[in-house]
């Protein structure tokens, strides 16, 4: 397929062709949704994990310090490049690091799976140094990486100067940006293997000691499955969680919240009362179909549409597809895109698939070109 010719054609000629309405009787401001709680805490979100829908926020694009909560992205850029496997020595830097720290001693030899549970259970700043050395040879090296990687998944308004996450004025994010990087690290498996664990023996796993798990909501959140704690002088008392809401994760992050256990869980029942998960879409099914001359290209949805929906909220799906194509299309493309709104605003996208092949045929479309500019 000339996907060049086909992205030109699709940006060009998209129009909306379908439109249909969710089932709800009544419509209501968006900036009612979140006026009927108060958190306190300066900053706040509540994130769809896999939708990326916000729930709730508050002062949720402002940037600011985040303190370890640092460390969430410090495991996932370990995570994708680094070898688990490998011991990696700690550093003099690494041991004579402040503020929380694991008590690695200089030329202790530790497995990099084990440094992410000391980073994330014990909140270890000696573990944060060991990790990037361990990962890219030195510290700045490895925080050049995780600001590539920030870039890679979409995040556009963080900025990292260490791994751990203490004060500098260069380092800083958004709350929605800090959930956006916890729902790309769920969808590790040892990432949430780590995050959720109460406590770990260190024979079992074989690691050089034991670990037990400093994130309290854990033991006050039943639901609570993860993620990181983090405090600083200008951060504040931060807290970034992933809870069960009738069965999907929901991340919750609040910074500079001196309440941050009590603020989390006043988030997340608000979240389990007012939102309710429903599958909108099934991966598929039938989304139309564009005519071809003498031929037809059918469309499905390319995902399942599982998004929570609120009461009083008026929520319409729209399917967005070319109204001509340029070039062939094979199974399995993308062709179009399906948006769903919630008053008019959209919160969910994603793309149409090809259900068939369709081979362009270069000699009708030179006669049919000719024709036209022959008339």
């Amino acid at each position: 397929m000339n996907t060049v010719i086909l992205i030109i054609f699709i940006l060009v000629l998209f129009i909306p062709i379908e439109a249909r309405a969710l089932e709800n009787d009544n419509k209501v401001s968006k900036e009612n949704i979140t006026k009927d709680i108060f958190v306190d805490a300066r900053y706040a979100i509540a994130l769809d994990s896999k939708s990326k829908i916000v729930l709730y926020e508050k002062k949720a694009y402002d940037l600011v310090p985040m303190a370890s909560t640092t460390k969430i992205m410090t495991t996932l850029v370990a995570i994708k490049y680094g070898n688990l496997e490998r011991n990696v020595e700690i550093s003099g830097r690494a041991a004579g690091i402040r503020g929380s720290t694991v008590g690695f001693k200089k030329g202790e030899k530790v497995s990099l799976k084990e440094l992410l549970y000391g980073l994330m259970l014990r909140s270890g700043n000696d573990a944060a140094i060991a990790i990037a050395e361990g990962v890219s040879g030195s510290v700045e090296e490895f925080v050049e990486l995780m600001n590539e990687y920030a870039s890679e998944i979409g995040v556009l308004n963080t900025h990292f100067h260490t791994p751990h996450g203490l004060d500098y004025d260069d380092h800083y994010t958004t709350a929605y940006d800090l959930a956006l990087i916890t729902a790309k690290a769920k969808e590790i498996k040892l990432f949430n293997d780590i995050v959720s664990s109460k406590d770990i023996d260190g024979k079992t796993y074989n690691f050089t000691r034991s670990y037990h798990n400093i994130n309290k909501i854990l033991w006050q959140l039943p639901e609570a499955n993860g993620v990181k704690t983090g405090y600083t002088g200008k951060a504040g008392k931060c807290l970034v969680t992933s809870n069960k809401v009738q069965g999907n994760d929901v991340i919750v992050v609040v910074l500079n919240c001196r309440e941050r256990w009590k603020e989390t869980k006043k988030i997340y029942d608000y979240v389990n009362k007012n939102y309710q998960y429903k599958k909108i879409l099934l991966k598929g099914d039938n989304a139309g179909k564009i005519d071809l001359y003498k031929d037809v290209l059918n469309l499905e949805y390319g995902e399942d549409a599982i998004i929570p929906v609120r009461n009083n909220i008026n929520y319409s799906v729209k399917v967005m597809k070319p109204e001509k194509l340029q070039g062939s299309v094979r199974k399995g493309d993308k062709v179009g895109n399906v948006c769903i709104y919630a008053d008019g605003n959209m919160i969910y996208k994603s793309n149409l698939i090809a259900s068939n092949s369709y081979s362009e045929n270069k000699i009708l479309r030179f006669f049919t070109r000719y024709n036209k500019f022959n008339r």
